[in-house]
């Protein structure tokens, strides 16, 4: 789509005939995480002043969405999935298979450009992670993330999400 703004223009400064005209031309690809992994990893990364995960789970609830950080703040908020058709969504965890399969659909040689990914080890150890964090909370803490997260968790597939329970 021919440019005419700065690099950093935002989707949001183009009018609907503009957006519509780029969305069209391109191929849309969208990578999704659990949000109660990211909810983690935030945390693991010293993304706020909390010395707990719940402590830091009630900041996050506290400052409400409008206020979230974008490494926590809802997907959907955030990718607009309602809005955009996206012509792919790929899942954190099956990375490999899902970049293999995204490339060789744009014609290209997917085993040569593909990193090593450790999927399955990364699978099992944000399991046990999510469970030993998820134990740590109270049950209206885990009630408030459902809710917090509830399109989310209704757009994407993170059927095995321990907010869905």
């Amino acid at each position: 789509y021919p440019r005419r703004r700065a690099l950093e223009t935002q989707l949001g400064e183009f009018n609907l005939t503009e957006i519509e005209a780029m969305l069209g031309s391109y191929t849309k690809v969208l990578f999704v995480r659990d949000p109660f992994q990211r909810l983690i990893s935030a945390f693991m990364q010293g993304m706020g002043s909390s010395p707990s995960f719940s402590s830091f789970v009630q900041e996050v609830l506290d400052g409400g969405q409008h206020n979230a950080s974008v490494t926590w703040k809802p997907l959907v908020s955030l990718c607009r999935p309602c809005l955009v058709q996206y012509d792919y969504v790929v899942v954190f965890g099956f990375l490999r298979q899902e970049l293999g399969h995204l490339l060789r659909r744009a014609g290209l040689p997917a085993g040569s450009l593909l990193p090593t990914f450790t999927d399955t080890q990364v699978r099992w150890t944000y399991s046990w992670l999510s469970e030993q964090m998820f134990s740590e909370l109270s049950l209206q803490q885990k009630k408030q993330l459902s809710r917090f997260y509830r399109w989310d968790l209704s757009a994407f597939p993170f059927s095995s999400s321990l907010l869905t329970g």
